[in-house]
């Protein structure tokens, strides 16, 4: 404990204000578990001994493991039924999954989420992360029988959750249910595995990435949808948690950085995306007839209207997706090197159909790209430049690790710069017969919409035809 207040001290930290990140650096300078510093700034922010810490941490998931029980007993939900009495019926019969720890965390987070609709559920970044927490902590109880073991995992997870309460300012599960609860579960499973702080803060960097702008009210609304939340959050913790530990697996940012975007993310996510799902899933909102009684026909009567409407255009929507979907016997398009089809495919055949539109010997490339693209340019510029110049397909990776050599021998002067429309790319051929350019749209898949082209669009079409590049609308 002293020697965790010394370090806390000289480095200019608080007890009371540590971040994750800088709860495992301490952790890793002083070779100790990352739930020692966790437990000792409690201590000493709470002005508690070891052992009340220990007690608190237990203590404090009281009300939510009653309501756990509710879910599995009495408990009915509007939006799960009884899903996890089905779960639990005849010693776990019915399994999600076949790992017995991670199949209980699973059923009992399910739990929670019942007895929250049923009689309530202390919230901590919201309800839904509390439901995982719970979840999670109950098959912690069955599993590990050391009491300090136990409050070391659970004052982790508390740790991390605490943190996301604090960043949680909108509606949004990136920010609850699903990226609070995956990035406690692979903290806490970690912790309870005896993984290093450095596999700690790998294991939640790579469970929020793909929780990101993850919105959530209105899916709380809507029958089930909830569980693959919560349960996926599970899933993902503990993906992530195998990840970090049992491979070597890369990863560089910083898990305060992770967080950070989180959170920034977290209001964009209400303001933009959460408007289009509400859209979508309000005729499948669960109502209560009772308030309905207050609401003015004139208010139901448009809701219906506009309900009918988003019916109606989404299902114009799905068909003209399966009209444009390629036929299952040619799924795939060209295979791309780089790691990416949209952010090298779709720039590469950008360049390709410059290169083809072209004549004579090339002596520059200038290079136009969005935003996103263009702070991905360590990934594409190879691409692009490989197909510009040497009008290379998007398969070729031996042109993809060669190119910026050979773009430099041959003194071709190249200029990269950043556009400001969204999802434009431009390449610009410089040829000492005749120069080209294509401006296009970017899109998923290697795909492009043709925006803009010299000598002429007509021309860019019939290259992009002959070349085999998917053109779309």
């Amino acid at each position: 404990m002293k020697q965790i207040i010394e370090l806390v001290k000289k480095k200019g930290y608080i007890f009371g204000e540590l971040t994750l990140g800088e709860t495992i650096e301490i952790a890793i300078d002083l070779n100790l578990r990352v739930s020692d510093v966790i437990i000792a700034e409690a201590v000493n922010h709470n002005s508690m001994t070891e052992e009340e810490v220990l007690d608190a941490v237990l203590n404090a998931f009281a009300h939510n493991l009653y309501a756990a029980e509710v879910g599995i007993t009495s408990g009915s939900s509007f939006l799960l039924g009884r899903v996890p009495r089905e779960l639990v019926s005849d010693e776990f019969a019915n399994r999600l999954i076949e790992d017995d720890f991670i199949n209980k965390v699973l059923v009992y987070t399910l739990a929670a989420q019942v007895g929250n609709h049923s009689c309530g559920l202390q919230p901590c970044a919201g309800t839904g992360d509390s439901c995982v927490y719970t979840g999670l902590y109950r098959a912690l109880q069955e599993t590990v029988k050391d009491k300090e073991e136990l409050a070391r995992a659970v004052a982790v997870m508390l740790k991390v959750g605490t943190i996301f309460r604090a960043g949680k300012t909108s509606t949004g599960c990136n920010m609850e249910g699903f990226g609070a609860g995956a990035a406690s579960t692979a903290a806490t499973l970690v912790e309870l595995r005896h993984g290093s702080p450095e596999a700690m803060s790998k294991a939640v960097v790579l469970a929020l990435s793909p929780t990101i702008g993850t919105p959530c009210t209105p899916r709380v609304m809507v029958s089930g949808l909830c569980a693959t939340h919560i349960g996926g959050a599970v899933m993902i913790g503990n993906l992530a948690a195998n990840l970090a530990m049992k491979t070597s697996i890369p990863v560089d940012v910083p898990v305060d950085v992770m967080i950070a975007m989180a959170a920034a993310v977290h209001p964009v996510s209400a303001q933009n995306i959460v408007p289009v799902v509400i859209q979508y899933m309000q005729p499948f909102f669960k109502t209560n007839l009772e308030v309905e009684h207050f609401i003015e026909e004139k208010v139901r009567e448009q809701e219906r209207a506009a309900i009918d409407e988003t019916m109606a255009s989404a299902l114009e929507e799905a068909r003209n997706l399966a009209k444009k979907a390629n036929s299952i016997v040619k799924p795939f398009g060209e295979a791309v090197v780089g790691g990416s089809s949209q952010a090298v495919g779709s720039p590469t055949n950008t360049a390709r159909i410059a290169h083809a539109l072209a004549k004579g010997k090339i002596v520059g490339v200038k290079i136009e790209l969005y935003p996103e693209l263009f702070v991905r340019r360590g990934i594409n510029v190879p691409g692009i430049l490989m197909a510009a110049v040497l009008g290379a397909g998007t398969d070729n990776g031996k042109a993809y690790k060669e190119i910026m050599d050979e773009v430099r021998e041959e003194k071709i002067k190249i200029e990269i710069v950043q556009a400001e429309e969204p999802q434009m790319q431009r390449i610009t051929v410089y040829a000492t017969e005749q120069n080209s350019m294509v401006e296009a749209l970017n899109r998923g898949g290697a795909r492009l919409v043709l925006q803009n082209a010299s000598p002429s669009l007509e021309d860019a079409r019939f290259a992009a035809q002959r070349l085999g590049i998917v053109l779309v609308d």
